[in-house]
């Protein structure tokens, strides 16, 4: 049982949370907040509070809280704390291990969470083994954190095919999705469970070949490996889970739902302006996809031109700014966008 006491300035005296996969039990809420002695109002203010579950540290940590700052939500994260509450959002992060938050959200402890795919695909098939709640909500996948799940072998072996790892022993972290891929290939083989420092098994002795995650693959080639079968294609994702919630916090989760997709809108477009001969627009405007139909202002000192603005919904490459000079397009601006909302 996990029991965190933190000091705010949004709620005074002491905020409760309680981490634990059996907290929906509300005997035992009773029973910790008596033994405790922590006000019941307290609790129940926490309660109405919506709870976002994110990977305290590791590669996903910082893109999650700085998508949630572009998003709108102030915090700060101070010292070791591991619960942060927004300053201006009724809203509450818990700093928690990557592979909890699949569990706290099927357990319904929090609201939401951020993880990667591959970890919440692990969890599932972990506890859909032993019969445990494994239950989720997608709300939206997030583009950033990839990265696949992929079996090596050393690097001067010859491979032919997944035929080629019949009855090999592959050293893993992710056992479940090892095993989900090889029954689909109908091949055999022997798990070797691993913690962490999956890629020196092979050369300890320890197995034939690793499953393990890929980003750029320097790893593998530093460790004498190469990549052969990808398992698993995994980035970010935001989940919540199942069953109802009162009617702020479901137009609080659509707020930022709407958010994130206008940052990543933002991410993917560019705002765009030039001056476009008059006789050769509809050319122009092939050229350049956008949200909406473009915006064409007339010049003051030159009737055969006009100013073009648009927010074009693909990136425009040199290439493409270089058949536009060519069609007579002058004074072209590529500029960035920080938010957008259609």
């Amino acid at each position: 049982m996990k029991i965190f006491n933190e000091p705010s300035g949004v709620i005074p005296r002491v905020f409760l949370y309680v981490l634990h996969y059996e907290t929906a039990d509300i005997q035992k809420v009773e029973w910790i907040l008596n033994r405790t002695m922590v006000d019941k109002e307290l609790f129940m203010q926490a309660q109405q509070r919506l709870r976002i579950a994110v990977q305290k540290k590791g590669r996903l940590s910082k893109e999650c809280m700085a998508l949630l700052k572009q998003c709108g939500v102030k915090f700060n994260v101070m010292g070791e704390r591991l619960v942060v509450h927004s300053l201006n959002m009724p809203i509450d992060l818990l700093l928690v291990r990557d592979d909890d938050i699949p569990g706290l959200i099927m357990d319904g402890v929090v609201d939401l969470g951020f993880v990667g795919e591959n970890v919440l695909e692990e969890v599932r098939l972990d506890r859909l083994a032993l019969n445990e709640p494994n239950e989720f909500v997608s709300l939206r996948r997030l583009e950033f954190g990839g990265c696949r799940l992929s079996i090596a072998i050393d690097k001067d072996k010859s491979y032919n095919g997944p035929q080629d790892l019949n009855g090999m022993r592959i050293a893993t972290t992710y056992p479940h999705l090892l095993k989900a891929y090889m029954d689909r290939q109908e091949i055999p083989f022997t798990t070797c469970m691993l913690t962490g420092s999956v890629e020196v098994a092979p050369r300890a002795g320890l197995a034939d070949a690793i499953a393990d995650l890929v980003s750029t693959g320097a790893t593998l080639e530093a460790n004498g490996l190469k990549e052969v079968e990808v398992i698993f294609e995994s980035k970010a994702t935001l989940i919540q889970r199942r069953g109802d919630f009162a009617a702020d916090k479901v137009a609080l989760i659509d707020k930022l739902l709407t958010r994130m997709h206008g940052v990543q809108q933002a991410k993917e477009s560019k705002y765009i302006m030039l001056h476009a001969p008059v006789d050769k627009l509809a050319e122009i405007k092939q050229l350049l996809p956008g949200a909406e139909d473009p915006t064409v202002l007339p010049l003051s000192a030159d009737k055969s031109k006009v100013a073009v603005h648009l927010v074009s919904s693909e990136n425009l490459f040199w290439e493409t700014m270089e058949h536009l000079k060519a069609l007579g397009a002058s004074s072209i601006l590529v500029l960035p966008i920080e938010k957008m909302m259609e």
